[in-house]
């Protein structure tokens, strides 16, 4: 909890050090601070570390979601020496754009693994592993399923009184054998290295300033969209 306390503390730092919003209901949404600019809204990432050895920690099992969630993201990477803001660098989503695609090519394969192959388990399969029942009840499906679904979610799935038919405990398997193979897919906390930072702008005076700075040179390189008619979806 300490760790956490500390990290809150230098983020809410950079926060006011960069002149940002801190998002609402951030921990949900997943958006560190917002910059409001020249009519834009920007999402910004914040990271810092403590040493400048070893790279940028990001999160406990990245996965999809994770890589979704960053690809539009601006990013600031602080380094501190004890309590001592040394300097900060900023990356673009551009910038940030070749490490995110390094990671989700590592795991993509795992997850569409995820995506198809519940579905080709079948009764017979599941009637193996569990045991073949004419109803299965909450206390089966539970201790197959564990904490992953809610206790209304539990009991939405029934569908033979207060038990589960064969079929309806089949897509609960399904689900099971998702999440596992999803879980077991994640990365744990992927370091970015320093050596991939070390080209972006670094920042240690005029925070505030040098920052939309470089938002604005990354916004006017960044071509028009296009005004007239489109193949693209």
């Amino acid at each position: 909890m300490v760790g956490v306390a500390q990290d809150d503390a230098r983020e809410n730092r950079l926060i006011d050090l960069f002149n940002l919003i801190q998002a609402p209901d951030r921990v949900r949404h997943g958006t560190d601070a917002l910059l409001k600019l020249d009519g834009h809204e920007y999402e910004f990432e914040l990271k810092s570390v403590t040493t400048k050895r070893g790279g940028i920690s990001t999160v406990r099992d990245l996965g999809p979601d994770h890589i979704a969630k960053w690809r539009n993201k601006h990013w600031i990477m602080a380094y501190f020496e004890g309590g001592r803001l040394l300097y900060c660098r900023y990356g673009s989503p551009d910038a940030m754009r070749p490490w995110i695609e390094e990671k989700w090519n590592y795991i993509k394969a795992d997850f569409e693994l995820a995506k198809h192959v519940p579905g080709h388990i079948t009764l017979e399969i599941m009637y193996e592993i569990i045991g073949k029942k004419a109803a299965y009840t909450m206390a089966d499906a539970k201790k197959l399923h564990k904490n992953q679904m809610t206790a209304a979610e539990y009991t939405a799935a029934m569908d033979d009184g207060d038990n589960y038919s064969p079929e309806n405990m089949l897509e609960i398997f399904q689900d099971r054998a998702r999440y596992i193979i999803e879980r077991g897919s994640t990365l744990n906390n992927p370091h970015i290295p320093d050596a991939f930072l070390a080209p972006w702008p670094k920042i240690d005076q005029d925070y505030a300033s040098e920052l939309r700075q470089l938002v604005r040179e990354y916004r006017a390189a960044k071509p028009l969209p296009p005004t007239g008619p489109t193949d693209k979806p």
